[in-house]
Order: structure tokens, then sequence, then C-alpha cells
């Protein structure tokens, strides 16, 4: 975590955090999962999918855990990420393309839930507040179980060959 990053001292302001980047996640593998089926990338798609559903079951169970509780309204620019963007929503929009394996797929996702798990695992370790370490590590034990179904994907024989797919339709760039 970078120097200027406030430690999470409360339940829910916690709860807050873990909200914002479980429905960030959620919605970012819907996006993900569209645009892959907008383009006729049915198999990448499909992953997208079903890292969505897991994305909005923790994300359910987050929102249950904080019933009845008034969390903080925190600004977009104030959440305690150590990136740019909420760690499982993803920075790697660059690298996402409509001729994108599903093994570059995978690897998009475990990047982002690599993210996810250490933002966890380091509220686990500095918040000084009892409740909040035990639920962050619970939620990083979760995130660590994404993490490894995504290595077990990720060495499946079929996709450590996997050929890019060719652009049947290329833009046309004119000449010049």
């Amino acid at each position: 975590m970078s120097d200027n990053t406030k430690i999470i001292e409360s339940v829910s302001e916690f709860l807050a955090h873990a909200i914002a980047m479980e429905d960030e996640s959620a919605e970012h593998y819907e996006m993900l999962a569209d645009s892959m089926e907008i383009h006729n990338n049915d198999e990448v798609a499909s992953v997208f999918r079903k890292l969505m559903k897991y994305s909005e079951k923790h994300a359910d169970e987050v929102h249950d855990l904080a019933e009845g509780m008034v969390l903080p309204n925190i600004a977009p620019w104030d959440y305690n990420w150590n990136c740019p963007d909420f760690p499982e929503g993803g920075d790697c929009s660059e690298m996402v393309n409509y001729l994108m394996t599903a093994r570059q797929a995978l690897d998009i996702a475990m990047h982002n839930e690599i993210r996810g798990r250490d933002f966890y695992a380091w509220v686990a370790r500095e918040s000084p507040d009892a409740e909040v370490r035990r639920l962050a590590g619970e939620m990083a034990d979760e995130e660590q179980e994404h993490v490894d179904l995504l290595q077990t994907m990720l060495e499946r024989k079929d996709l450590s060959s996997e050929p890019p797919l060719e652009d049947l339709d290329p833009p046309n760039m004119p000449e010049g």
C-alpha cells in the first residue's frame, strides 16, 4: 500500500469499501462479457459471465453483512485503494479487445482477483479493529479461492495451445 493510504478502522468503513469493490467487480465482468458477446467471442464471454456470478455472490454476502448498518458515504477518490481503480474493477481495459482469447481473459481476471485478495489481506494485517481484521481475513481467503480457481482454469491443457483469434473484419484504414 502507498504511504498515504489511510488505515480502515471500523467495520462500517470496511464494509463500505468491500461493497464498492464487489459491486464494481460484478459490473466490470458483466461489461466485459457483454462486449465479448457483441463480437461473437462466446467462449471468453462465458468465462467473464462465470466470474461475474462469483462477484455477485460475494457482493450479496457483503451486502448481507452490512444489513442494518449505517455505512459511511465515501467519495470515489477517498477509497483506500493502493491502485488508481477498484482492486477488482481492473486497470486492464487497454488489454481487453474483441479478439482476446480465453487465456487472456483469465489473465486479466487473475490480475484483478489478486489485487482484491491483496487489498483484503492488507486490511486484515493493518486495521486496529479486531472485527475488521477478522472480516478482511475471511474475504482475503475467499478471494484466494477465486485465484486458485483461476489458476486451475489457466492450467487447463486446452488453453496452453490456444491460437489467437483472427480478425475476419479488420478496420479499414486509409492508406497514406
